[in-house]
C-alpha cells in the first residue's frame, strides 16, 4: 500500500534530518532528533496545509473569481465555508523527482492550464539541507504564450519545543499587517502592526504581516524560542509577506505555530499587490528555509 502522500524521500546532514513526500509536502523536519516542524505520520493526510506548497498563490482568492489582462477567470471553491479560492493549485497533486542526492531533492511539476488559470507552469521545487539548516526553493516557469499571474508560499508549522506555543518567546519583526473581515478572513485594509518580542502567552495569531524587518542581505527571520532551544524562520528578499498563524480555530489549537512564506498577500489576484506578473519563458524564484536554535 502507498502512503497517502506518495513515495517518501529522506534526506540527512549536519544533524538535520527531513522527509519529502511525492506531494511536495515536508513532512518532517528534525535537528539532533528534536522536531523543529509539527509534521504528520506516513500513513496520514496532512491536515490544515501541514507541510504544502501554495503555488500558483498562497491564502485565499475572493469569491475565486479575479481579473486579470482585460479577461475575468473563475476558480473552483476551495474553502466553500467561506466562499474562497484557497492555496493555489498543488496542494494535493503528484511531483517528479529530478535530482535526489543525500543531502537533497528536487521536485518538477508541470502544472496545466485549466480552467480558472489558463497558463501552463513548470515549477520547480528544491529541498536542501545544511549546516545552517533546510533551504527551500521554489521556481516557477511560464510556459504559455502570455503573462500569467503568480505567488508562491508553503505552510510549516514550527515547533520551538514542547507545547502549547504559549509558553514560548517569540521575535516577529513586521510592523504592518492586513485587517480581515471576521466571516472571510478577506483583506479590508492595512493596519500597523507592533512587532512582537517576547512571550507568546494567550496571543492569537492569524495575520498576513509585511514591511519585515530584515538584515544587510534581505533576509527577514522568525524566531521561536522554549527555554534554552528555539526554531528559527528565515525569508529572502522576494517574500515580502509571512502569514503566522497559532491555530486557534483548529482541534489542536497553539500546540504549534505555522509561519508561511508568501510572496504576496492574499486575494493578490484581485488586489494585484506584490503579485508577480511572469512573462512568457520567465523564472520567479524564491529561497526560505528552516534552523535549529
Amino acid at each position: 500500500m502507498s502512503a497517502p502522500t506518495g513515495e517518501q524521500y529522506s534526506l540527512s546532514a549536519d544533524g538535520y534530518d527531513a522527509v519529502v513526500t511525492q506531494s511536495g509536502v515536508l513532512r518532517r523536519l528534525r535537528h539532533d532528533g528534536r522536531d523543529l516542524l509539527d509534521g504528520f505520520a506516513e500513513d496520514a493526510m496532512p491536515s490544515g496545509g501541514r507541510g504544502q506548497l501554495l503555488v500558483p498563490w498562497p491564502n485565499r482568492v475572493r469569491d475565486g473569481r479575479y481579473t486579470f489582462a482585460g479577461a475575468t477567470q473563475q476558480l473552483a471553491l476551495t474553502e466553500p465555508q467561506r466562499g474562497n479560492a484557497s492555496h493555489g493549485l498543488v496542494r494535493w497533486v503528484s511531483w517528479t523527482v529530478v535530482r535526489q542526492e543525500a543531502a537533497l531533492v528536487e521536485l518538477a511539476y508541470r502544472l496545466p492550464a485549466q480552467t480558472g488559470y489558463p497558463w501552463a507552469l513548470d515549477l520547480r521545487t528544491t529541498y536542501a539541507l545544511g549546516p545552517d539548516g533546510l533551504h527551500v526553493t521554489q521556481a516557477a516557469t511560464n510556459r504559455a504564450d502570455s503573462p500569467a499571474p503568480y505567488a508562491s508560499g508553503a505552510h510549516p508549522y514550527l515547533l520551538a519545543g514542547p507545547g502549547p506555543a504559549d509558553g514560548w518567546t517569540v521575535d516577529l519583526p513586521a510592523r504592518t499587517a492586513l485587517s480581515v473581515d471576521d466571516e472571510r478572513l478577506l483583506p479590508t485594509g492595512r493596519v500597523p502592526f507592533a512587532p512582537l518580542h517576547g512571550p507568546l502567552g494567550g496571543t492569537v495569531l492569524n495575520h498576513a504581516l509585511t514591511d519585515l524587518d530584515r538584515d544587510p542581505d534581505g533576509v527577514a527571520t522568525v524566531r521561536l524560542r522554549a527555554g534554552e532551544h528555539g526554531v528559527d524562520l528565515w525569508v529572502d528578499a522576494r517574500h515580502r509577506w509571512l502569514q503566522v498563524y497559532t491555530a486557534d480555530d483548529t482541534a489542536t489549537p497553539r500546540v504549534s505555530v505555522a509561519v508561511e512564506p508568501m510572496t504576496a498577500p492574499p486575494d493578490a489576484f484581485n488586489s494585484g499587490d506584490d503579485l508577480v506578473v511572469l512573462e512568457p519563458g520567465a523564472t520567479f524564484a524564491a529561497t526560505w528555509g528552516v534552523r535549529a536554535a
